[in-house]
C-alpha cells in the first residue's frame, strides 16, 4: 500500500535494482508502533519487529519514499525468483500483421521456439523437428548455432523452408543443408505425380511450382479448377504495383486444348503472362498455339520481348532452362512473405528432409 514510486530506483554501491517492502497485513497490535515517527498505512502493519528494523537501518537496508515511508531494499540479485512454469504467457501470438508471418497455418513465434531450443540444447547439438512446416524450428536452431534436422511430409512446406532460410540468412544458406526426398530427375518426379493417387499429383505440382518459385494457388482443399495453380509475381517498372505469371502444372498428357485454354484463364484474370510447366514434352500444335499468342514488352525494357505464353518441361528446369520472367533489376516479388533477416552463424552442414 502507499506512495511505491521510489521502488526501483536506488542502486546499491555495487549496482543492482531493489524492491521495497516494509509494511504488510498483518493483524498484530505489536507492529503498530511508529517507526521514526511513521505509521504504517491505515489498516496495514509493520512486517518486521523493532530489532529488525534496527538492523535493517545499520545494514542501509532501508529506502525512504518522498513522504518519507521506509521501504526494505531487497536486491534483485538476492531473490532467485520463481523456475519457469508450464503455462507461458509472456510470448504473444503470430498477429497478423507480425513481420515474422509468412502465411502458413500453423506457423509459430520465432520466441516461442527460441526458449524452448536454448533451455534443451546446446550450441553444436542437433535440433530434430519431425513435422517441421513452414521451419520455425529449424530457423531458430540455424540462428542459436545448433545442427538441424527438419521433415515434412508436404512440398509446400519444402518450398517455403528453402525461401524463408535464404531470406533470412542469404543465398550462401543453400551450400549448408541437403534436401532429401524431392525428386532430382524427371523419373523420379514422374514417380512423384504418380503416388498415391491426387494426393501425388499435388504434391508434384507444390515441388513443381517451387521449382520455379511461384505461389501456389490453393491449398490440398481443392475445389473446382479454375485453371491456376499457382503464380509469378514481378516487376518490371517503378510503379512498386507487381504484375502476374498464371502458372499450371501439367502431369499427364498435354495437347493444344491446354494452351488454349491456359490463353483464356490469363486474359480473364488479366495476367501479363502465363506459364505451362508439364512433364512431357510439348506438341508442334502446342507451340504453335504459343506463338499465336504474342509477346509481352516490359515497360523497363522496351527493346525485349517476352512469350506472353511459355511452356516448360520438368527436364528444361532441372537443366536450368526455366521460363523467361522480366525483371527490373534483382527484384523479383517474393513468392512467399520474406522472412526477416538474421545472423547466420557459420557451422557446419545442416540437413532437411
Amino acid at each position: 500500500g502507499g506512495d511505491t514510486s521510489y521502488e526501483w530506483r536506488v542502486k546499491r554501491p555495487q549496482g543492482g535494482e531493489w524492491q521495497a517492502d516494509l509494511d504488510g497485513e498483518w493483524q498484530s497490535p505489536v507492529n503498530g508502533w511508529e517507526y521514526k515517527g511513521v505509521l504504517p498505512y491505515r489498516g496495514r502493519f509493520w512486517a518486521f519487529s523493532q530489532e529488525n528494523m534496527r538492523q535493517f537501518a545499520l545494514e542501509n537496508r532501508i529506502g525512504y519514499t518522498r513522504n518519507g515511508t521506509p521501504r526494505h531494499k531487497r536486491y534483485l540479485d538476492e531473490m532467485p525468483g520463481v523456475s519457469l512454469q508450464d503455462i507461458w504467457t509472456d510470448i504473444p501470438h503470430l498477429g497478423s500483421q507480425s513481420k515474422e508471418r509468412l502465411g502458413y497455418p500453423t506457423q509459430k513465434p520465432e520466441a516461442l521456439l527460441e526458449r524452448i531450443i536454448a533451455a534443451s540444447s546446446n550450441e553444436g547439438d542437433v535440433v530434430l523437428d519431425p513435422f517441421c512446416g513452414c521451419g520455425t524450428a529449424v530457423a531458430v536452431a540455424e540462428r542459436l548455432n545448433r545442427k538441424w534436422i527438419g521433415i515434412d511430409v508436404t512440398h509446400l512446406a519444402i518450398s517455403l523452408m528453402k525461401s524463408r532460410l535464404r531470406d533470412a540468412f542469404g543465398d550462401e544458406i543453400t551450400e549448408k543443408y541437403d534436401v532429401i526426398g524431392s525428386p532430382e530427375d524427371v523419373e523420379s518426379a514422374r514417380a512423384l505425380s504418380l503416388e498415391g493417387g491426387n494426393t501425388g499429383r499435388y504434391q508434384f505440382e507444390y515441388w513443381a511450382l517451387g521449382l520455379v518459385e511461384a505461389r501456389p494457388a490453393q491449398d490440398m482443399k481443392k475445389g473446382a479448377d479454375s485453371g491456376i495453380d499457382g503464380y509469378i509475381n514481378f516487376f518490371d517498372d517503378n510503379s512498386g504495383k507487381a504484375k502476374s505469371v498464371i502458372v499450371q502444372v501439367k502431369s499427364g498428357r498435354v495437347g493444344a486444348n491446354i494452351i488454349r485454354d491456359l490463353r483464356g484463364v490469363m486474359e480473364r484474370e488479366n495476367a501479363e503472362m502465363s506459364l505451362l510447366i508439364t512433364l512431357e514434352p510439348p506438341t508442334k500444335p502446342m507451340n504453335d498455339e504459343v506463338a499465336s499468342a504474342g509477346f509481352y514488352t516490359p515497360e523497363a525494357y522496351p527493346d525485349r520481348q517476352f512469350p506472353r505464353v511459355q511452356i516448360a518441361t520438368i527436364e528444361d528446369i532441372l537443366n536450368g532452362n526455366g521460363p523467361a520472367i522480366p525483371q527490373l533489376g534483382l527484384s523479383q516479388a517474393p513468392t512467399f512473405r520474406r522472412a526477416p533477416r538474421r545472423r547466420r552463424p557459420q557451422g557446419e552442414s545442416r540437413r532437411m528432409m
